[in-house]
């Protein structure tokens, strides 16, 4: 498979700049991989297609407040730092994105907050864009994080609105996050209320859940045709031995394993036995999965319209077959479905 085959028709007014008002109230094209049916659904019917000892796998890292905005020292210009990856937690160092990258060089001095209180020196030019920063603070870690996290802004992508409101902070996280990390949110997830879980658990419908903190590589660009040749940016992921044991009895009783999002499909098939089965595991991946591939825990999955040439559809085409499911966008785009973080869902069978 080739880059420019997952090119479509796509326009800017496709992606959703508000969540609908109930999780649950977002539309569903449910898929079915035997017979290529397409049925239009909304999500709270999910509940429809699930049944006693089935599983939801869910991703359960937690999005933190990455985006800060600064000064540089003597010139003043306005600078832009999106956080990544913390590397040290002692030093205070942290791997972290700069706009406009041009204007900042090794020994740079940032500040941060209405009075200049956090300070940040550049000690390390990573990429084009990259930085290392070691923050400059007499407090402990505890207050330093705060006072980090206080200053710091939800990472909305920038098509959902221009300025962050309060909702955003509840809404741009699923009901079940619990363990920071991510700077963006596994938005497959965010279409669940706690009332449909609910209604799932009473069901019979098991939960498990895996972590993994989603770094701003899962967005960036694939700049090469020849897709064996792109290399995924390192995620940390942990997937523990309860999550382990509730999966993998599921496999064993042939019932359906939906990876809720492709941060959960990645993050299963990233620890797998020469049998088919779940490991525990805590580490990095950096699991680039395409066409074709055989997937090896989930049978079923659950994601939301993605951007043309992405990974995320690379990946959703894998699971659902390439021609069904370039075909399914097209008749999302008839049907009005809406794209993107804050988009409708796809439930693939």
């Amino acid at each position: 498979m080739k880059l420019s085959q997952y090119g479509y028709s796509f326009s800017q007014d496709m992606l959703a700049k508000y969540p609908t008002d109930n999780r649950d109230d977002s539309r569903l094209m449910v898929i079915d991989r035997k017979n290529g049916k397409i049925e239009h659904k909304l999500f709270k019917d999910i509940l429809d297609y699930f049944k006693d000892g089935d599983v939801m796998v869910l991703n359960n890292t937690k999005v933190f407040p990455a985006r800060l905005y600064g000064n540089k020292e003597k010139t003043g210009a306005e600078i832009e730092i999106f956080l990544l990856r913390e590397l040290n937690k002692e030093l205070r160092l942290w791997d972290v994105l700069v706009d406009p990258a041009r204007k900042i060089r090794i020994g740079n001095k940032l500040y941060f907050g209405d009075d200049d209180s956090l300070v940040a020196e550049v000690i390390d030019n990573t990429t084009s864009r990259g930085r290392t920063l070691r923050f400059l603070f007499d407090g402990d870690y505890d207050e330093f994080k705060a006072a980090l996290y206080k200053m710091g802004e939800t990472p909305l992508p920038r098509w959902v609105r221009e300025k962050v409101e309060e909702v955003d902070d509840e809404r741009y996280q699923t009901i079940y996050a619990k363990h920071e990390g991510a700077v963006a949110a596994p938005t497959a997830g965010l279409h669940f209320s706690r009332h449909l879980l609910k209604r799932l658990e009473i069901k019979g419908v098991d939960m498990a859940e895996v972590t993994l903190h989603i770094g701003l590589g899962n967005f960036r660009t694939v700049d090469v045709e020849d897709l064996t040749k792109h290399k995924m940016d390192s995620e940390q992921i942990h997937i523990d031995d309860k999550a382990v044991r509730i999966i993998n009895s599921a496999k064993e009783k042939n019932k359906k394993i939906c990876a809720v999002g492709t941060t959960v499909m990645k993050t299963m098939e990233s620890s797998v036995s020469t049998d088919g089965k779940l490991k525990p595991f805590e580490g990095w991946t950096n699991k680039f999965i395409f066409t074709p591939y055989e997937f090896s825990v989930a049978n079923c999955m659950v994601t939301n319209f993605h951007l043309p040439y992405s990974t995320q559809l690379m990946m959703a085409a894998a699971f659902g077959g390439y021609d069904l499911i370039m075909d399914a966008y097209k008749v999302a785009k008839d049907e009005n479905y809406r794209f993107g973080t804050y988009g409708d869902a796809m439930l693939i069978l």
